[in-house]
């Protein structure tokens, strides 16, 4: 191992390390870590920006703006209200509903996209029952990620998976899909006795809910029907927007733009309204990540990776899912992913049936990102808003969680992956 890979591996673990006891803010953490590696000559200012998804970072400018705009009609609060009287009131039924709807809506959007449109929401319910919306957060950053598998457009690892392997909606769909009903399955049990036998709210609270009129909530209707023709439109924009040749950041800048020119609202309001720590931590990660993959680091885990299993198909499948799931709780798993992609195709090459291989990568790196708070791009994105709003959702407290329930989740596909494919 030369100097400029441990300098970069060293660079990285204090990032994450600083990240996660968070005496400094992560977005600082981040950028420092990214500056270092320019400093130390790892990266150039070039070089680093390269590795800066901008395609990620477009996604979540131009879905933040949309949404900062679509929000002053009092759509949210009206899906709010509706959802709570459906659950007359009641945590659990509540959390579950919304649990459900997230992971439904993660299959079809982006993860990232969802959890703007659903983090609104869950503010505006918790506020109306006057409890902690955080136990509701964290399962929905679950649930994103979880629902975010099932499709080739629900999580760019499935993106890059399906372009690499020729792999349709519906190959997803008969493969991960199948696991996600599963994985989803048992969350949802975990989550009733993690959260759902504690969550209590009061008769009078739940009362004040089933009394809202949630027709008035509606703050702007002529804003409010430009709003949901505009959703529907970003909703097959999105399922479609290979088939249209556009990228997902240009489907969120386009609607970002329209809804900035046809919505008549506070343009500096809107753009105050967009989470620039999250993009900065962002931005400043992917630097860092592109150290290791600028030195080799990541390709060197890659190639061990496959040497360890000596071409033995079952373990190489369970080692794939595992490491996948490991790597992708603190990295970045679009990097890994990609690295993984051309050693795996080269392995199809030599006539080896890969199939298996692609859904171990896909389930491994998507449901890898529930581990950490930092895991996945929802992750973050979900917990800067509770933060902004006062409910901090640490990395000590997310972790406690979200990482037992990962392995679990991972642990049901290993016997999914074993029983169908082994």
């Amino acid at each position: 191992m030369n100097t400029m890979q441990i300098i970069a591996i060293v660079i990285f673990a204090a990032t994450i390390i600083t990240v996660m006891t968070e005496k400094v803010h992560r977005a600082v953490a981040a950028v420092v870590g990214a500056l270092l590696l320019i400093l130390t000559g790892v990266l150039t200012v070039e070089s680093g920006f390269s590795y800066v998804d901008i395609n990620t970072i477009g996604v979540l400018i131009g879905m933040m703006l949309f949404v900062a705009i679509v929000k002053n009609s009092g759509i949210f609060e009206y899906i709010a209200i509706k959802a709570a009287k459906i659950a007359k009131g009641r945590p659990w039924p509540l959390m579950l509903l919304l649990c459900i709807i997230t992971a439904v809506l993660s299959g079809f959007l982006d993860n990232v996209t969802t959890v703007l449109l659903i983090g609104p929401m869950t503010l505006a319910i918790t506020n109306m029952l006057k409890t902690s919306p955080v136990p509701f957060f964290i399962t929905q950053i679950m649930a994103s990620n979880i629902g975010g598998t099932a499709t080739l457009i629900g999580d760019p690892p499935n993106i890059m998976i399906g372009s690499a392997a020729g792999l349709s909606f519906l190959d997803f769909v008969a493969n991960t899909g199948l696991a996600v009903v599963f994985v989803l399955a048992a969350m949802l049990v975990c989550f009733y006795f993690i959260y759902g036998r504690k969550l209590h709210v009061e008769e009078g609270a739940m009362a004040e809910v089933l009394q809202l009129d949630e027709s008035k909530a509606i703050k702007d209707r002529p804003l409010l029907i430009k709003s949901v023709v505009m959703i529907i439109l970003v909703v097959f924009a999105f399922i479609f927007h290979s088939q249209l040749h556009l990228e997902s950041s240009t489907v969120a800048l386009t609607a970002a733009g329209i809804m900035l020119l046809i919505g008549r609202q506070d343009v500096e309001e809107a753009i105050a309204g967009v989470e620039w720590s999250t993009l900065i931590f962002f931005t400043g990660l992917f630097i860092v990540v592109g150290g290791l993959q600028e030195t080799g680091v990541i390709q060197i885990v890659a190639n061990t990776l496959v040497d360890m299993t000596a071409g033995h198909m079952t373990l190489t499948i369970l080692l794939i899912l595992w490491v996948s799931a490991i790597i992708s709780a603190f990295l970045d798993n679009i990097p890994f992913v990609a690295t993984l992609i051309p050693l795996i195709l080269t392995m199809e090459s030599s006539g080896v049936d890969v199939a298996p291989l692609w859904w171990a990568v896909s389930l491994g790196a998507c449901l890898g990102g529930n581990g950490t708070l930092i895991g996945a791009s929802a992750n973050v994105v979900l917990s800067g808003i509770s933060n902004r709003h006062g409910f901090p959702i640490t990395f000590a407290s997310y972790f406690k969680v979200g990482f037992p329930l990962m392995l679990l989740s991972v642990g049901i596909c290993t016997i999914y992956m074993l029983l169908r494919y082994c």
